[in-house]
């Protein structure tokens, strides 16, 4: 580790600039692929929807994700979700970021009228001291000049944890775990994006999005750092 300037945080290397907080060659070992513009689905080509979404479609409109769920960025990530290392924040949110600008050129992506972190149920946040989607989530709104909420999404239902179900028992798992604050209404929004930190099978947005549609948002966008 440098001792004497700013570091890499995955190799450790001294970076030309401090904010990136990855050096050139770890961002590129991010392995980034061509993704479905609705369902982020791998395909040969960015399109705004694939084969996939079309016969399972999302709760959602569109998704922007930073790459696949490996190393290293899956090592960064686990670093900040499980090992308290939060500060991991700005160089994840920075990645997020430029994978949203690339989405703007590549699947017409609109700015969103506000962003959401998606939330943790209380107990949960309690023992993990803080909420990584809601971090990323400061990060992007101060980037963008977004107004971010984190009081109209709450978890009400403490579920046992995702990893390791299948798709079907993911979804009977979050069935009733999430509310919409009613207030939402009142801000008149139209349109969204959930933040949250690694997309599975996507059960979890689907809950939401579905809660969110019921409240009024007509446009949904999902942001995630990468696709399991």
């Amino acid at each position: 580790m440098n001792l004497f300037g700013a570091a890499c945080v995955q190799c450790g290397k001294t970076l030309a600039i401090a904010s990136h907080g990855l050096c050139s060659k770890c961002n590129k070992n991010i392995s980034r692929f061509t993704y479905c513009g609705c369902c982020g689905s791998p395909v040969s080509v960015y399109a705004q929807h694939c084969g996939n979404c079309l016969r399972d479609e999302p709760a959602w409109d569109q998704m922007v994700i930073v790459g696949r769920y490996s190393e290293p960025l899956s090592v960064l990530i686990h670093r900040f979700k499980f090992q308290r290392q939060f500060w991991l924040d700005k160089t994840l949110a920075r990645l997020l970021l430029l994978a949203i600008y690339e989405a703007r050129r590549s699947h017409r992506l609109a700015f969103p009228e506000v962003i959401l972190p998606v939330p943790l149920h209380h107990f949960r946040q309690w023992r993990r001291g803080y909420n990584q989607a809601d971090l990323l989530a400061t990060q992007l709104a101060n980037y963008l000049a977004l107004p971010k909420n984190n009081a109209l999404l709450k978890r009400t239902k403490h579920t046992p944890t995702q990893r390791g179900l299948s798709a079907k028992e993911r979804r009977n798992n979050l069935r009733g775990a999430f509310v919409v604050d009613e207030r939402i209404a009142q801000y008149g929004y139209r349109s969204v994006a959930l933040v949250d930190d690694v997309i599975t099978t996507g059960s979890t947005l689907n809950e939401i999005a579905k809660k969110l549609r019921q409240s009024g948002i007509r446009h949904i966008q999902v942001w995630g750092l990468a696709r399991a």
